[in-house]
């Protein structure tokens, strides 16, 4: 009867049976899930009716639809899990397993000149997806066991340390200086295997990501602020050199040039301006778009939001943009009430990440940056982002099982 009581306790550990999920974060993601499907079946259906086998204008929401249920089973499973037993087999795990999955997709046959995919059979995955969620969790690992290095200004013993700092007459190498080159080198390694792809925009947001995660670790603002400059120096380099080949090269070049191949580089995102124009307040209508009838090219991936603005119009859009304000919102309050380091930082990070690609979506769909493929999370047709958001979302449902708010 004792050993009975024991397995159990063992498995209470390892999963939080304990304490109900945040409802208020469930309804904002379950209400932008159904909007999601909604529009994206809306915005695909003339696409997928030309291009699809049989003609059927269903092919991208039926496909959508599956996803999202599996989705939702994996978001369940892992909102059960005690998210701090595996905290460091998570942040190990997914780097390695992420790092590994970039380099298979590195020598995988390129499609349209990257090597984003990797394929088997008629199923292709996209490693950068995982590698996002990888990095928030191996950052907030390290954020958490290394916390005492980051905040501590104590001088490294080493030869080379005490003479970098004698002739500096201050301890420029010390603990916290150590533990930020280490992190920096990691979110340096993820950045590097992702545009070695040719993806800049998964590029983009790695980087992004990495910065928001130290910001939340209490790194000092001196190093956030040199982080902040030196990305967008690298950025600056890579704008107005040809360190970029091809289409990215073409895409930046197109964004800084407004009339250059109109039907070619340019094609998308003018389109993709003209039905945000005619949408207006309140927009034409569900279906109603007539830009999605192959115009914006492939509406139902990164250009969706221009599709959306056209039917529902700026206020139908700025009801979803206040449902993922929620969202974020109440994901931050999760990770404030969180009782431990790690779960705050795994929370934050996550809602987020979901932030910076809406915010950027709309910025590539608005011609505001480069239009660089970043989709729209839970609207975009693609399987596994999906997946791995519905995934995060799991953690953040875990996370709010041991946070300490009114329910």
């Amino acid at each position: 009867m004792a050993q009975k009581k024991g397995i159990a306790k063992q498995i209470r550990k390892v999963f939080n049976v304990d304490g109900g999920i945040d409802i208020l974060f469930f309804a904002f993601l379950m209400a932008i899930l159904v909007i999601g499907l909604i529009m994206l079946y809306s915005a695909s259906y003339v696409y997928a009716y030309q291009y699809t086998k049989n003609h059927d204008s269903a092919f991208y929401f039926k496909r959508q639809f599956i996803w999202v249920l599996l989705g939702i089973a994996v978001m369940y499973v892992i909102s059960r899990i005690n998210y701090k037993t595996f905290e460091v087999l998570f942040a190990l795990g997914g780097t390695a397993v992420s790092w590994l999955l970039l380099g298979v997709a590195l020598i995988m046959p390129a499609h349209n000149g990257t090597h984003r995919h990797i394929y088997i059979g008629s199923f292709q995955f996209q490693p950068s997806d995982l590698a996002k969620f990888a990095l928030i969790l191996t950052l907030a690992c390290m954020l958490d066991k290394y916390h005492e290095a980051i905040v501590n200004k104590k001088p490294l013993q080493s030869n080379i340390a005490r003479k970098v700092n004698e002739t500096f007459n201050k301890p420029v190498l010390n603990y916290s200086v150590r533990a930020i080159l280490l992190m920096g080198m990691v979110i340096v390694i993820y950045a590097g295997l992702v545009i070695a792809g040719s993806h800049l925009s998964g590029t983009i947001l790695i980087v992004c990501i990495g910065v928001v995660m130290l910001y939340l670790g209490e790194v000092r603002g001196k190093w956030f602020v040199a982080g902040i400059l030196a990305a967008a120096l690298v950025i600056f380099i890579v704008f107005n050199t040809d360190l970029l080949k091809g289409y990215m090269q073409d895409r930046i070049y197109a964004w800084q040039n407004k009339d250059y191949d109109p039907l070619g580089a340019r094609w998308q995102v003018n389109q993709a301006l003209y039905a945000i124009g005619s949408g207006g307040l309140f927009g034409k209508g569900i279906g109603q778009s007539t830009l999605k009838h192959l115009y914006v090219s492939e509406p139902q991936n990164d250009m969706i939001f221009s599709i959306v603005v056209e039917e529902i119009g700026v206020v139908g859009a700025g009801i979803i943009l206040i449902l993922f304000g929620l969202l974020i919102w109440r994901g931050v309050v999760i990770g404030i009430n969180c009782p431990d380091r790690y779960g705050a930082l795994v929370a934050m990070g996550v809602v987020f990440q979901v932030g910076i690609q809406v915010v950027l979506n709309i910025l590539v769909a608005t011609d505001s940056i480069p239009n660089t493929g970043i989709p729209f999370p839970f609207f975009s047709y693609g399987g596994t982002a999906m997946l791995v958001n519905l995934a995060e979302m799991g953690f953040v449902l875990s996370i709010s099982r041991r946070s300490k708010i009114r329910r």
